[in-house]
């Protein structure tokens, strides 16, 4: 069993799915105390050996944290922050100091790296005020790093970036309708289908969504019996995906057929997650609640095999 002791605390991960030499995730932390932190956790699968860097995140808790595929230096961060005196969450693109971009970095055990952490450079904010909170930034998953998603309320919108991701523009969106005040709280771009396909969850739903059309393709009703907290798609198997809830299940779909999930998981006492890959490896990361497990897929298996433990406190 793997431990990595955070300082504070932390619910917000991703995988470095650009970084083709490490194994590599980022964790963003909350904490309305002090400064909040993206913590870069490296593992070294030779030697079973987790280490850590940490870069500074001054513009609020950390609720969501997503990595460019195209460029290891840039991630999406969704925050809170105060304004007028009520609290909006937001969303903003951030690049990582020169020195991470060329691989000069400290050496992750080198306490001054640790103890001064250097700034995030903020490119450019991800917020419309006229479409709500940010709950999530979603990057194309194929793509050149110039395309992302954030779900705002009860609203998709697909953004547009330049090339130094400075600045971002709105292409298209796409409303959740409906009766009562509908509003996402998880989604994933679909690396299937050239990359034409969301899955959104809000409340108990999973809905899926043409991004050439902005439409409705799909709705799984009553996909959990409590709030869908997350999903993610089989990267190999292009109709399959997975979904977690505060039911304390997990469920496999073939969106071919929505009436009944391929196979439930119940074994658990708190909700879980996602599951998080890199690129260059089998290993991945499933997050429960505050604790992420590794987990090795199974060879020509649509699930996976959870093989060891690492715990975030």
């Amino acid at each position: 069993m793997y431990q990595l002791y955070l300082v504070l605390q932390a619910r917000a991960l991703t995988s470095q799915t650009a970084e083709s030499d490490a194994i590599r995730f980022l964790v963003g932390t909350q904490s309305l105390k002090f400064d909040n932190q993206i913590h870069i956790i490296d593992f070294d699968d030779e030697n079973n050996i987790i280490s850590k860097s940490v870069l500074q995140h001054q513009a609020g808790e950390i609720w969501h944290i997503s990595a460019s595929p195209a460029d290891k230096a840039v991630l999406t961060t969704c925050y809170n922050k105060t304004s007028e005196s009520r609290v909006v969450t937001c969303g903003a693109v951030w690049r990582m100091p020169p020195e991470w971009e060329s691989g000069s970095h400290e050496s992750p055990d080198d306490p001054h790296n640790s103890h001064n952490p250097q700034n995030l450079e903020l490119l450019c904010h991800l917020d419309n005020s006229s479409h709500g909170n940010a709950s999530c930034v979603l990057w194309e998953p194929m793509g050149d790093g110039k395309h992302v998603i954030s779900l705002a309320d009860n609203h998709a919108l697909l953004w547009d970036l330049t090339e130094s991701s400075t600045q971002a523009t709105i292409s298209s969106s796409a409303t959740l309708e409906g009766k009562g005040q509908l509003k996402f709280t998880a989604g994933k771009w679909s690396p299937h289908h050239n990359c034409t396909q969301l899955a959104t969850a809000n409340d108990t739903a999973i809905r899926g969504w043409d991004l050439r059309t902005m439409s409705q393709i799909y709705c799984i009703e009553n996909a959990h019996g409590q709030l869908v907290r997350d999903l993610d798609f089989n990267p190999n198997k292009q109709y399959y995906l997975a979904s977690c809830g505060d039911d304390c299940k997990v469920k496999f779909w073939d969106v071919r057929n929505i009436n009944e999930p391929v196979k439930t998981l119940e074994e658990h006492s708190h909700w879980w997650a996602p599951v998080l890959r890199c690129r260059h490896t089998h290993t991945h990361l499933q997050q429960r609640y505050i604790k992420p497990l590794v987990i090795l897929p199974k060879n020509n298996d649509n699930f996976s095999q959870l093989v060891a433990h690492v715990l975030f406190r």
